[in-house]
């Protein structure tokens, strides 16, 4: 048992990159992570980690002993997981990454009844519309909205982000109302520059599937401000609809081209494959899940009526 905690800083550091990141990430300090590696080497007798200012670089030998490490540890967490399943509860620090408006108006309000039944977890929560990097940064779990397409993450479908296109009673006002999605060429449109298709927007109507190309001067990466960008009457977006549930209910948003609807996104909860799946990873995807399934904006319960 005392070279698993050595072994396990140092795949951490090797995956994070940096003894910092990795001691604020056990709540310690970086000269205990120091000496949990130089220990591990005093051990082995030979150098893992070549340290320079600016990076740290495997050695020869670290790279053939860190594939080794997370082998056994993968395999010391596996048979951990099997022989407690059914006694093991949920405990530790759970680190939670999801995109800022899903997370804001969906996830931080369901997690005290999560905190409430699982008392021995704790949330780590990094809230950002980037793909971040889960072994890097130490990510258990993250929550995204699109296809995933990294064979390096499971992913575990729990909900269905539909878009709408919408814009401001006070824009439509001032540049009037586009009736087909050719219309938004036109129109100010809202970028969002994370979209996977940039500004080609994609609808699908009784005809069949069709695109247009489209173009505004308030280009932004992050989906707050596309919605913030809406409110302010900035142009016109497409969106998920649970961006904007309780605005279209009190008609400060309106809902456009209600025949021509922009492709649905599953919503998946991933985590790395190359890691077993602790009690508390899989009590969170199972709560999600459950959550989701019952609420008409997330769930498919909502996906083929028109707001």
């Amino acid at each position: 048992m005392d070279l698993l905690i050595p072994m396990k800083a140092f795949v951490r550091v090797v995956e994070a990159g940096s003894f910092t990141a990795v001691a604020i990430e056990q709540n310690t300090t970086q000269p205990t992570v120091s000496r949990q590696i130089a220990a591990l080497e005093e051990h082995l007798g030979a150098r893992l980690l070549t340290r320079t200012t600016r990076a740290l670089t495997l050695t020869d030998d670290g790279r053939a002993f860190y594939e080794h490490a997370l082998r056994a540890l993968e395999a010391v967490g596996e048979a951990e997981n099997a022989v407690g399943r059914r006694q093991a509860k949920p405990t530790g620090t759970l680190r939670l990454a999801v995109p800022v408006v899903l997370g804001r108006r969906h996830i931080v309000p369901r997690l005290a009844t999560f905190l409430a039944r699982y008392p021995d977890v704790s949330i780590d929560l990094t809230m950002s519309d980037g793909f971040v990097d889960l072994v890097e940064q130490g990510i258990d779990l993250a929550i995204r909205v699109g296809e995933i397409t990294d064979e390096s993450l499971v992913a575990r479908r729990i909900g269905v982000a539909r878009r709408l296109t919408v814009a401001s009673p006070a824009y439509l006002k001032s540049n009037g109302t586009p009736r087909t999605p050719d219309d938004l060429q036109r129109h100010d449109c809202i970028v969002y520059t994370r979209l996977a298709t940039g500004n080609r927007w994609y609808f699908e109507s009784k005809d069949g599937p069709l695109s247009v190309t489209v173009s505004g001067r308030y280009r932004v990466d992050n989906s707050e401000a596309v919605r913030e960008g809406v409110l302010a009457g900035l142009g016109i977006a497409v969106i998920p609809a649970f961006a904007f549930s309780d605005e279209i209910a009190a008609g400060t948003v309106k809902v456009l081209l209600k025949s021509y609807e922009p492709k649905l996104l599953p919503l998946n909860a991933v985590y790395a494959s190359r890691r077993y799946v602790p009690p508390r990873v899989r009590a969170m995807i199972d709560f999600l899940a459950h959550e989701l399934e019952i609420d008409p904006v997330l769930s498919g319960y909502g996906a083929g009526s028109r707001a």
